[in-house]
């Protein structure tokens, strides 16, 4: 069944992610995250997320994630990649079995579409 009533976030910005959990693939101790699902219907989800500085591990298993970032910035390196640092404003797409590493250094924030295969 697919959810089509209306979800609106008016400034993701500001929006607030409530409260910060460690981020499980860190490799910076320490590292935090915070997510806001705004809207899923099981197969694709959107929504906001942030972390403070650091770097982790990623590994896009599954499925495939587009964000733009928001604030703040990520150098993002993929398996056998240059490393890309992106800005607010910023797009960034991440394909099924995409594996690489974010390194954060100050807060950032995204906002995200994913899509499971």
């Amino acid at each position: 069944m697919t959810d089509t009533s209306t979800h609106a976030l008016l400034n993701p910005a500001a929006a607030d992610l409530g409260a910060h959990a460690p981020k499980p693939t860190a490799t910076t101790p320490g590292m935090t995250e915070a997510t806001l699902v705004l809207w899923t219907n099981g197969r694709v989800e959107t929504g906001l997320w942030e972390s403070n500085a650091g770097s982790f591990t990623a590994t896009r298993e599954g499925y495939s994630e587009i964000c733009t970032i928001i604030s703040g910035e990520a150098t993002i390196t993929g398996a056998g990649e240059e490393p890309i640092t992106y800005r607010a404003g910023d797009m960034v797409a991440m394909p099924s079995g995409w594996v690489g590493v974010w390194d954060v250094p100050v807060a950032v924030r995204k906002h995200y579409t994913t899509i499971n295969d």
